[in-house]
C-alpha cells in the first residue's frame, strides 16, 4: 500500500497545523495578574505564530479559540473574552489583509452576540480571496456539535427523499462538517502540557500527528513552533500502512 509519506524519507513540514491555545489562565494566575492579562498575553502570542506560520511555510492555520463549553466559564470572563474577540478583529483585520491572511470562523452562531456574528461575516468577506495563510478561527466550536449538525443535514435529506441512506458515507458527512473544503490538519499542537482533544476536530484529527508542549500559550512564538514542527518531522506517518 503506498501512502502519502514512503518509509525511509523525512516527512515533509505540515502544510495546516491547529493549535489549542491553553494556559493562559494559569500563566496569568502564576504572574498574580487577572485571567483577562493571561487572554491579552494570549492575543499576542496569536500575532506571533501567524507571523511564524508564513515564515515557515505553512499554509493553514487553525486556533481553537473558544469551545462550545466555554460558555459555562464565569458571566465575567466570558464577557472580557467577548469583548478582547472584537478589539482583535477590528484592530487585526486590515493588517492581515494587506499580508495575504484569509481569515475563516468554524463553529455554531447560537449564542454569539448579533455584533461578533456581523464582524465575522465581513472580516470573511473582507479576506476572502487571500491565499497566503488561510487562518481558521473555531469559535462557539465544538467537535460533537459539529457531528450532530452534520447528521441532522443528512437526516433531514433522507426523510425529505433527496438523499437515499446508502448515499451515507464518508465524504457525505465530511461536505456537511464546518471544515468542508479545508486539508485535514496534519499536526494538532496544545499547549501547557495538558494531553487531550478536549472536543476539538475529532473527525478531522483521524490521522493527525499530536504534539504536546509545556510551553503556555502566552510564552508561544516561532521557536515552539519549530520545536512542535520538528517533533512531527521526526514520525514516520503510515495512515493505517505498515513500515516496509
Amino acid at each position: 500500500m503506498e501512502t502519502a509519506h514512503q518509509f525511509g524519507e523525512e516527512t515533509e513540514s505540515p502544510k495546516h497545523v491547529a493549535v489549542i491555545m491553553d494556559g493562559n489562565g494559569r500563566w496569568a494566575r502564576s504572574r498574580g495578574l487577572p485571567r483577562i492579562a493571561g487572554h491579552k498575553a494570549g492575543a499576542e502570542a496569536v500575532r506571533r505564530t501567524i507571523k511564524a506560520c508564513r515564515e515557515l511555510g505553512v499554509s493553514h492555520l487553525t486556533l481553537f479559540a473558544f469551545s462550545s463549553e466555554n460558555w459555562k466559564r464565569p458571566a465575567d470572563e466570558v464577557d472580557d473574552l467577548m469583548g478582547l474577540l472584537r478589539f482583535y478583529i477590528r484592530k487585526e483585520v486590515d493588517e492581515l489583509n494587506r499580508q495575504g491572511v484569509s481569515i475563516r470562523f468554524i463553529g455554531a452562531d447560537d449564542g454569539l452576540p448579533d455584533d461578533i456574528l456581523k464582524l465575522i461575516r465581513d472580516t470573511e468577506r473582507t479576506t476572502l480571496d487571500n491565499r497566503n495563510l488561510i487562518l481558521t478561527v473555531a469559535l462557539n466550536y465544538g467537535s460533537r456539535d459539529e457531528l450532530a449538525r452534520a447528521a441532522r443535514s443528512i437526516a433531514k435529506e433522507v426523510a425529505d427523499g433527496t438523499m437515499a441512506p446508502g448515499d451515507v458515507d464518508e465524504a457525505a458527512i465530511a461536505r456537511r462538517l464546518d471544515t468542508v473544503g479545508m486539508p485535514d490538519p496534519d499536526l494538532i499542537i496544545r499547549t501547557s502540557g495538558e494531553q487531550r482533544l478536549s472536543n476539538f476536530l475529532l473527525w478531522q484529527a483521524a490521522y493527525s500527528e499530536l504534539v504536546f508542549s509545556k510551553v503556555m500559550w502566552p510564552d508561544f512564538d516561532q521557536e515552539a513552533l519549530k520545536s512542535a514542527i520538528d517533533e512531527y518531522q521526526r514520525r514516520e506517518r503510515r495512515y493505517g500502512a505498515v513500515t516496509a
